[in-house]
């Protein structure tokens, strides 16, 4: 099934399908996708609608025109700082959990600029492609602020809390090829390149077992909270889990064929 939603002004969010595979595009790009309040609770709107479809095995976040995303809208943060950061803070973190709760794996489309909230979502996603010739910029510290959107969570355990502190501290622009240097990003591609690379990767996931993708995802960001007996706990109950599922008798199939080729179709 595919299904694409026509941008227009009046959409703050387009979510798009392709068969399994479901798209979150930011369409303020006359504000290089800056996030105000319709756009949060947009933002929120449709991964409760994606979290609610077992059909959906991946996701893909990007953005409509020149960036991926700007950061915060800075007039709504102008207009009233404290409820303006309330309005888009709370469904922006309600839908940042429903996220990390999905088996469904996040993968971030990111050209042009990440920068604030745009840094802090990549962060938080399974697998980020950028485009050459991006900036990104924490940013916060910028604006008198300190950070948001689950980035003081993700950026220490992806860089390491010493470097991750200079980039807060700091506020100061890097390239894409710094990002993917420290860990922050899977991959750097042409920009013209860039629409192909998550096509491909978000179909090979979407075909993929996303029930362990699910457990995976949870295994890896939760071993910081847990001790080793606890995380060994952990891993034994997702694996039995994951080994009642017919993706699981699938791919010991699989396996044992490419393993002794002779048996198979036998």
């Amino acid at each position: 099934m595919k299904n694409t939603a026509t941008p227009t002004a009046t959409q703050p969010l387009l979510l798009e399908r392709n068969g399994a595979v479901a798209t979150l595009r930011f369409n303020r790009p006359e504000a290089l996708n800056a996030i105000d309040v319709p756009m949060a609770n947009a933002f929120l709107d449709a991964v409760q609608t994606v979290a609610a479809d077992p059909g959906v095995r991946a996701v893909v976040l990007c953005g409509n025109g020149r960036s991926f995303m700007a950061g915060g809208d800075l007039a709504t943060l102008r207009a009233d700082p404290v409820q303006g950061a309330i309005d888009i803070l709370t469904p922006l973190n309600a839908a940042l959990q429903l996220l990390l709760q999905m088996n469904a794996p996040v993968i971030a489309q990111v050209h042009g600029v990440a920068a604030g909230a745009g840094l802090s979502l990549l962060l938080m996603a399974d697998y980020v492609i950028v485009a050459e010739g991006t900036r990104l910029n924490l940013a916060y510290i910028n604006l008198g602020t300190s950070c948001d959107v689950g980035a003081s969570w993700a950026l220490p355990r992806i860089v390491g809390t010493r470097k991750a502190l200079e980039i807060a501290l700091l506020g100061e622009a890097f390239t894409a090829d710094d990002a993917l240097h420290l860990g922050i990003v899977n991959r750097v591609v042409p920009a013209a390149d860039l629409e192909t690379a998550i096509t491909t990767l978000a179909q090979r996931l979407a075909t993929g077992p996303t029930l362990a993708y699910g457990a995976m995802k949870r295994l890896m960001r939760e071993s910081m909270e847990r001790t080793l007996p606890e995380q060994l706990a952990a891993e034994k109950d997702a694996f039995v889990r994951c080994a009642s599922t017919e993706d699981f008798r699938t791919g010991v199939e699989a396996f044992h064929q490419r393993q002794n080729p002779s048996f198979a179709g036998r």
